[in-house]
């Protein structure tokens, strides 16, 4: 099935994790039928120089998103603030605890991980094979595994149709080095993620902290969906 035979409740359903009718497998994971061959372009360039260009996570659907922010949210899951050190959420009101999430954590229904479009990523050929992948800044840097990746990507993305939506800190998602997105496929699926569409969803959840989310729904939308870095011209 091809984008342009889903209709529009068929998209934002795609858009939201509600729906997988918009992916298809490479390996093990599921990503946007669309950019399947620009990602493995990317894939054999990175390979050309050097790189095994791997998916440590792609599409999450709704339910994934939302087991991942509850087991967050009732302290199951520990939540780092911007230096990694776990924090203590059992002190927090609802409305701070949904701010110490939303650093690393996307809204269920807001991830652009259901998209299909992003994709997280990590030189296989840089680690041991038991390693233990954690995705975090300190992995990305100078003095980190996937230094080189990084710097490489830096100059590659956008030849192949992607970027990075978290790469600075703007007050919102903290940058995350490994999160790339498909520039054009990404652009048409967030349209379709607007804050009446982000409400009415949350508001048939099962989220811990619904009531907290929905009355600073637009203070959070803006905050931590919207405010990524603009599209590379």
């Amino acid at each position: 099935m091809t984008m342009r035979s889903l209709t529009p409740s068929q998209l934002i359903a795609c858009a939201t994790g509600c729906s997988d009718d918009h992916l298809i497998d490479i390996g093990r994971h599921r990503v946007h039928a669309q950019i399947a061959d620009d990602f493995k372009a990317l894939q054999q360039a990175a390979k050309k120089a050097g790189f095994s260009l791997a998916i440590a996570s792609s599409f999450r659907d709704f339910n994934r998103q939302s087991a991942i922010w509850n087991a967050k949210f009732s302290g199951k899951r520990p939540v780092f603030n911007k230096q990694q050190v776990a924090i203590d959420l059992s002190t927090l009101t609802d409305i701070d605890k949904c701010h110490a999430i939303l650093l690393y954590s996307a809204l269920p229904g807001a991830s652009r991980h259901h998209l299909g479009t992003d994709i997280d990523v990590y030189d296989e050929a840089a680690i041991a094979a038991d390693y233990e992948l954690q995705l975090n800044p300190h992995e990305y840097s100078e003095t980190g595994p996937f230094a080189l990746l990084t710097a490489w990507l830096d100059n590659n993305l956008k030849a192949y149709g992607f970027y990075r939506p978290y790469q600075d800190d703007l007050g919102g998602v903290s940058p995350e080095p490994w999160h790339i997105s498909h520039i054009k496929q990404s652009q048409i699926m967030c349209s379709q993620i607007t804050l009446e569409v982000i409400e009415n969803q949350i508001k048939c959840s099962d989220l811990l902290g619904k009531e907290a989310i929905v009355k600073h729904l637009p203070t959070l939308f803006n905050r931590y969906v919207t405010n990524v870095a603009p599209m590379p011209i």
